[in-house]
This record gives C-alpha cells, sequence and structure tokens, in this order.
C-alpha cells in the first residue's frame, strides 16, 4: 500500500472514531437534561411529554401535607397552580411559602411526581428563571386586574 493511500485510511479511521464518540457524548447529554418550565407553562400544555424536567415556584402555604414518607404539596408562579408528590427526605430548608425546584415527571392526571426537590439556600435567593416567571405572572395579573377595573369603571 502507498503512504498517501495509509494516510488517507488513517485519516478516515480517525474521522469514523470521533465522530461515534461525539454521538455518544451528545446522547449522554440529551439524555440527563432536564428543562426548566413554569407552572403556568405546565397548565398551558408546553411542558415535555414522557420526559423529566423542573418546575420552580413557591410552594403554596397550606398546602403541606404528609403521607408517612410521601409529601404532598402544590408548587404555583402566584398565577397557575400545580400539585407534587414526593416520596423521600426532603431538605431542611424546604418550608410553605419558599421558593423550591422539583424534579420529576407530570402523569395524566395532571400530578407532578418529583424526583428529586431542591429548596431555595438562602432567605433571598431565587433561581433567575423562577423569580422571572413570579414576576411575569404578577405583571399579567396587574394588568388583567387593571383591565377589569377600567372595564367596571366605563358606563
Amino acid at each position: 500500500m502507498k503512504a498517501w493511500k495509509r494516510r488517507g485510511a488513517i485519516v478516515a479511521g480517525g474521522l469514523v472514531v470521533v465522530s461515534i464518540a461525539a454521538a455518544l457524548v451528545l446522547n449522554a447529554l440529551n439524555s440527563n437534561i432536564a428543562l426548566y418550565v413554569t407552572p403556568s407553562e405546565v397548565a398551558a400544555g408546553k411542558a415535555p411529554q414522557n420526559s423529566a424536567f423542573r418546575i420552580g415556584g413557591m410552594v403554596k402555604d397550606g398546602s403541606l401535607r404528609r403521607d408517612n414518607l410521601t409529601v404532598h404539596f402544590v408548587v404555583t408562579d402566584t398565577v397557575k397552580e400545580i400539585p407534587v408528590s414526593y416520596t423521600g427526605i426532603l431538605p431542611d430548608l424546604f418550608k410553605e411559602g419558599k421558593g423550591a425546584v422539583v424534579q420529576g415527571r407530570i402523569g395524566p392526571d395532571g400530578q407532578f411526581a418529583a424526583t428529586e426537590v431542591l429548596a431555595k439556600h438562602d432567605e433571598n435567593y431565587m433561581p433567575p428563571a423562577a423569580q422571572h416567571a413570579v414576576d411575569q405572572a404578577k405583571r399579567a395579573q396587574g394588568a388583567a386586574q387593571q383591565t377589569a377595573a377600567d372595564g367596571a369603571s366605563k358606563p
């Protein structure tokens, strides 16, 4: 075999190996990704179906209910609410009225089955995406109230 043919075969083999390695890495990353979705987006049907994702928001006051190791609570962005069930031990900082991010899947009954619960680590912290969603929800709620007030004041 001539030298240029041998070099060409080595380069082609190297490209095949690199391509296979890249495909395996991308497949592994794709299967481990968890998208972040707000409760309003879940209610609107924008949540991924048949794959894990994260919901972030506030734990609704008065919604925490314990049943042995299973905990039921509601996550809200002040506009929409998503019921969540989680079996396991909750983080120490998990409380009603505080921010939380839960990872899992939405069931056919609309109940979110969480596999992981994360609580905020300090009283002033909220994930930026969750803070943005809460701010948007408050603005939308304020705009709706203003529109209703404007409509009620007109004869």
